[in-house]
């Protein structure tokens, strides 16, 4: 399923994609799309069983609606830093031996067509297409890469957005650098984990302004999706709506030669992840 949340940024209702591109209306069968939604298997059924027959479901007038993000009440978002191997070569990074982890608050999100603020005093504002994992089940001391892989709820494209002054030259830890307000638009769907044959078989791209960035594939994970949700079991509970952002391929403006062609205000962002969706943001000055 292709599950999302349409509407006005804090009053967005829950939606779905069918298998004919209509948005249909869920309202009558769930209250949103979140966390306690994907830990009720009964109300997941029968979302399920609508699904199957979707002209029972109200079409949604697409025209002119913004798509929010497509998980309401997000716990907390987990990320991966350095866990494609040519992301790390084009930075000149190790191959890190374990999993680099940091933390993105939840009211980072946005929608994925929301418009992304370049942060008062950036100069370095950078861009990062990756995959995102929902978890779906409680997870918490893990023992495979495959028990992992059945916790997981589905998957979207994310959009990690950075501020690598902030981030790197600052002082302390990545987070100040990641956590600038709409630093992680998400969406445009939540493609339920049965939809997705293989996680590390997914290509993702990201245009500036038109021009292909990144063109990258989840095979070069260094860290894959069922090894990032056992390893991350073992050093705090995962519960369901929280979200994981796997890393990000190469072609970031921080590995380019200088000058580098970092985000101003005006610019716009394009990407997807194959399966996924699509996002586009016009960047303004915050």
């Amino acid at each position: 399923m292709k599950l999302l949340r349409v509407g006005t940024a804090g009053a967005e209702r829950p939606a779905l994609l069918d298998r004919d591109g209509t948005l249909r209306d869920l309202s009558a069968l769930v209250t949103d799309i979140d966390g306690g939604l994907l830990a009720d298997a009964q109300a997941l059924a029968r979302v399920r069983e609508a699904a199957r027959t979707p002209e029972t479901l109200p079409a949604l007038d697409a025209e002119g609606l913004r798509i929010g993000p497509p998980l309401g009440r997000i716990g907390k978002i987990v990320c991966i830093g350095l866990n494609y191997h040519d992301h790390a070569a084009e930075t000149g990074a190790a191959i890190p031996d374990e999993p680099i982890l940091f933390f993105k608050a939840p009211d980072t999100v946005v929608g994925p067509d929301d418009t992304v603020l370049v942060p008062r005093g950036s100069r370095k504002t950078d861009w990062e297409v990756e995959l995102a994992i929902v978890i779906g089940r409680t997870a918490r001391y893990l023992e495979s890469a495959d028990e992992a892989l059945g916790h997981i709820a589905g998957y979207a494209t994310s959009h990690d957005v950075s501020e690598r002054e902030f981030q790197i030259e600052r002082g302390g830890t990545w987070d100040k650098g990641k956590n600038c307000e709409t630093f992680n638009p998400l969406g445009p769907w939540l493609v339920t984990a049965d939809e997705v044959a293989d996680p590390q078989a997914l290509p993702l791209k990201l245009w500036v302004n038109g021009e292909l960035e990144q063109d990258g594939t989840t095979a070069e994970q260094i860290f894959p999706v069922g090894e990032v949700v056992r390893y991350l079991s073992h050093f705090m509970t995962l519960y369901p709506g929280d979200v994981i952002n796997t890393g990000t391929p190469a072609g970031v403006a921080m590995g380019r030669p200088e000058p580098k062609p970092y985000l101003r205000a005006g610019d716009v962002v394009e990407l997807e992840v194959e399966g996924l969706g699509r996002q586009r943001q016009e960047l303004k000055d915050a």
